[in-house]
């Protein structure tokens, strides 16, 4: 399970310090890269794996103020995609998690203004459990996902557009 990820400064992307992108796009979605390429040969090798990579909403939809981020998860998405295709025939699933938001350490990243915008946009008007969360990415890590690879899987509380 890749779950590592910083949300990074809330500005737009005019103002966006060029060292924090980069520090974003290495947690965010360059460790993604990296742990899959470390993995993946000991996989092929056993014929048999499971990786779950947590993207985020932010990641299909984008957030103001939020560019970072939101680019960083949408090329987990993408990798997820381009991975679990690569590996679909060799009894490996690849598959992305994409929470609309859980209350974790990262909100200590995030503005007060920030965390109210994402709230206003879940329909289910909170913010998901880790437990939760947690459930989702144990079922998708499991023998018994024997089918779904390549696939994005929202939890979103109704905020996902598509």
């Amino acid at each position: 399970v890749n779950n590592a990820g910083m949300a990074g400064k809330n500005t737009q992307v005019w103002n966006y310090p060029n060292d924090e992108w980069l520090k974003v796009m290495n947690l965010d979605l360059n460790s993604v890269f990296y742990c899959c390429k470390a993995i993946v040969p000991h996989m092929i090798k056993n014929n048999y794996g499971r990786i779950v990579n947590i993207a985020s909403i932010a990641g299909k939809e984008g957030n103001p103020n939020a560019s970072a981020y939101s680019t960083a998860k949408a090329g987990v998405i993408g990798l997820t995609k381009s991975l679990g295709k690569e590996l679909a025939d060799k009894n490996i699933a690849v598959n992305a998690v994409t929470p609309a938001a859980a209350k974790t350490r990262i909100f200590d990243q995030m503005t007060e203004e920030h965390i109210n915008y994402m709230l206003s946009k879940i329909p289910r008007n909170r913010f998901a459990k880790v437990d939760e969360l947690a459930s989702l990415v144990t079922w998708l890590a499991a023998e018994e996902n024997s089918f779904s690879t390549a696939a994005v899987f929202d939890l979103s509380g109704g905020r996902a557009t598509y």
